[in-house]
C-alpha cells in the first residue's frame, strides 16, 4: 500500500503516461471523427505529455510541488491542439492544488485532480459533455469519493480509472458528433491510457526512457521551461484592507483573476487579506481602496528574489522584437506557396503547421514575440490550433489578438482587410466579416473504411469537406467537382481561388481552374500553387 505520492513517483507516473500515449497514438488518432490523414488528438496529446516527461527527466525535481509545476509549465509551452491545451490545463490546475506540498496523500492528490478539472472547465468557453472534460471530471469525482474512507493512493487511482472507463464508454451517447461517427471520444481515450499507465508506474513498472519514444520527445527536450508565477507575473502582492463597506469580495476576486494568478482573498468581516501574483500591483491596490483603507502592503519582486534561477532562464528566453508599427500578423500554414502568399498579404511571421502537425503554444509564442508590432493578430487557420494560440495571450508582453480562422482562405480574406489606420475593434469586425463570407471546399482522400452520417466511406476514395462538414466521398473526379460547384452555387461567388497541393500537378490544376471559370463565368477565378500537404485542393469562394 502506498499512502503518499512524492516528486520521484510523480515523475515516473508522467513518464509512463507519456510512453503510453506514444504507444497508443495511432489508435487515438483512429478515433477522430473524419477519416482524413490528420495527425490529430493522439499526436497532440502525445507531444504535449512528452514535453513534460522530457523536462522532468532533464530537471529531476525532488518535491511533488516542484515536479507538478515543472510538468504544468512544460505542457503549457508544448500544448498542441485543443486536446493538448485541455490536457495542459488539467495539469496546470493540478499543480496549483499541489502547491507547497513535498508529498501528497490520496485525499490531497484527489483534491488537486479536482482543481485541475475546474481549471480546464473554466478555460473552455463552451464545454461539451462526452469529451476529455467529462472523463477527467468523473475520474476526479470517483477519486475524491474513495478518499472519504480510503488512504491508499494506488486504489484511489484505480477508482479514478474505472470511473474514467465508464464515462468513456458512454461518451458516444453524450456527444451528437461522436454518436453520428460511431466512436468514443479520442481525448477521453487518451486520458484513460494515461491513468492506466500512472497506476502501472505506482506499482513499480520502470518507465521507458523518453528517448526511446521517438524523435518527437527529443525535440521537446530543447524547449525552455519556467514557473508561470516567476516569469509571467513578477510581483507577489499582499495587502490588508480595513473593511469599511459591504462590497462583495467576489468582485475583488474576479478583478484579481483577470490581472494575475495565485489569488487568495480572505474576508473576516472586519479585514480583507489578499494575496496575488501580478504585473500590475498599482491597479490591484487602486481596486483594493474601493473596499476600505489599506493598512498593510507587501510587494516582492519574485524575479529578484530568484535572480540566479531567472538569470539561467534568461539565457534561454527568446528575444522580443521592439515594436516598429502598430499592427502585425502571425499566420499558421503548411506549404511553400501558401506561406509566400500570406507573407505577400502582410503576415510578418509564419508558423509552419496544419493538419499533419499542429504547432505548439511555444511555436506560436516565439513568432508573436519576434513580430515587430505593438498588437499582433494571430491567424491559427485550423480549428484545432485556436486554443493553443489563445494560450499565448497571457504569455506575451505584446497585445495578442487571436482571430479564430479555421483555414488559410479565411486568413487570406482577413489580411486583405488589414488597415493600419483602423482601431483594433474595427479591424476585428472587418476580419470577422471577411471570414464569414469565405466558403471553402477541401479535397483529400479517405485513409480507412468508415461510416459517417449514414454515409459509407471506403479507403482511397476522394473526400470533400465543405465548410468543415462532409460533402461526400467520390470515386470519380467529374462527379466530385459537380458536387463542389453545386455547393458553391448558392453563394453566387464573385471570387474563387483554387489552391493546389503538393500531390496535385499544375496541368490538372489548370483544368480544375478552367472548370470553375466555365461554371461561374461572372466570378474572378485564380489558380495558386499552395504546396499544402494532405489536401489535393483547397477551393475558396467569396
Amino acid at each position: 500500500m502506498r499512502e503518499y505520492i512524492d516528486g520521484a513517483a510523480f515523475c515516473g507516473m508522467l513518464r509512463c503516461a507519456s510512453d503510453a500515449l506514444e504507444a497508443n497514438k495511432a489508435h487515438i488518432n483512429e478515433l477522430n471523427v473524419f477519416p482524413v490523414p490528420d495527425g490529430d488528438t493522439g499526436t497532440n496529446m502525445t507531444l504535449t505529455a512528452a514535453s513534460a516527461a522530457s523536462e522532468l527527466t532533464k530537471t529531476n525535481p525532488s518535491s511533488l510541488c516542484d515536479a507538478a509545476d515543472c510538468a504544468a509549465a512544460a505542457m503549457l509551452r508544448g500544448a498542441r491542439g485543443n486536446s493538448g491545451v485541455i490536457l495542459s490545463l488539467l495539469f496546470r490546475g493540478l499543480a496549483k492544488g499541489l502547491k507547497g506540498k513535498a508529498t501528497a496523500s490520496a485525499a490531497e492528490f484527489a483534491r488537486a485532480m479536482s482543481d485541475g478539472v475546474d481549471t480546464a472547465y473554466k478555460a473552455v468557453m463552451k464545454p461539451a459533455e462526452g469529451t476529455i472534460l467529462t472523463i477527467s471530471r468523473k475520474a476526479a469525482e470517483s477519486a475524491l469519493e474513495f478518499t472519504e474512507t480510503g488512504i491508499d493512493t494506488e486504489l484511489m487511482f484505480a477508482c479514478a480509472l474505472e470511473a474514467a472507463k465508464a464515462a468513456l464508454a458512454v461518451s458516444i451517447d453524450q456527444n451528437p458528433v461522436l454518436k453520428r461517427a460511431g466512436v468514443i471520444d479520442a481525448g477521453g481515450q487518451g486520458y484513460v491510457y494515461m491513468l492506466d499507465a500512472m497506476i502501472a508506474s505506482l506499482k513499480g513498472r520502470v518507465p521507458t526512457p523518453p528517448s526511446a519514444a521517438g524523435t518527437e520527445v527529443k525535440e521537446r527536450a530543447d524547449f525552455s521551461s519556467f514557473k508561470t508565477e516567476e516569469i509571467i507575473f513578477t510581483y507577489c502582492t499582499e495587502f490588508t484592507v480595513d473593511r469599511e463597506n459591504s462590497r462583495s469580495v467576489d468582485l475583488l476576486r474576479s478583478f484579481l483573476e483577470k490581472l494575475g494568478d495565485s489569488v487568495v482573498v480572505i474576508d473576516d468581516d472586519e479585514l480583507i487579506k489578499t494575496h496575488v501574483h501580478t504585473n500590475e500591483p498599482g491597479k490591484v491596490l487602486t481596486e483594493a481602496l474601493k473596499y476600505g483603507s489599506v493598512i498593510a502592503v507587501k510587494i516582492d519582486n519574485m524575479r529578484l528574489q530568484h535572480s540566479n534561477e531567472i538569470m539561467s532562464e534568461a539565457d534561454k528566453t527568446p528575444k522580443i522584437a521592439e515594436p516598429e508599427k502598430k499592427y502585425g500578423a502571425v499566420a499558421v500554414c503548411a506549404g511553400a506557396g501558401l506561406e509566400n502568399l500570406l507573407r505577400d498579404l502582410g503576415a510578418d511571421r509564419i508558423v509552419t503547421g496544419g493538419q499533419t502537425m499542429n504547432p505548439s503554444t511555444e511555436d506560436i509564442l516565439k513568432e508573436i514575440n519576434l513580430t515587430p508590432a505593438e498588437t499582433v493578430f494571430v491567424f491559427p487557420n485550423n480549428k484545432n490550433i485556436i486554443m493553443a494560440a489563445q494560450q499565448c495571450i497571457p504569455l506575451s508582453k505584446k497585445n495578442v489578438v487571436v482571430i479564430p480562422t479555421k483555414n488559410v482562405p479565411q486568413s487570406v480574406s482577413a489580411l486583405l482587410c488589414m488597415d493600419t489606420y483602423s482601431e483594433e475593434n474595427e479591424l476585428i469586425e472587418l476580419f470577422t466579416s471577411a471570414i464569414t463570407k469565405t466558403h471553402t471546399a477541401f479535397v483529400t482522400y479517405a485513409v480507412r473504411d468508415c461510416t459517417f452520417d449514414e454515409h459509407s466511406i471506403k479507403a482511397g476514395e476522394y473526400l470533400v469537406l465543405a465548410d468543415g462538414a462532409l460533402l461526400g466521398s467520390f470515386t470519380e473526379t467529374k462527379k466530385m467537382w459537380k458536387a463542389v460547384c453545386k455547393s458553391f452555387n448558392r453563394y453566387q461567388p464573385e471570387f474563387i481561388a483554387v489552391y493546389y497541393g503538393e500531390d496535385a500537378d499544375e496541368e490538372t490544376a489548370s483544368e480544375v481552374s478552367e472548370l470553375f471559370t466555365d461554371r461561374f463565368p461572372e466570378a474572378e477565378v485564380s489558380l495558386v500553387n499552395g504546396g499544402q500537404p494532405v489536401y489535393y485542393y483547397i477551393i475558396s469562394a467569396e
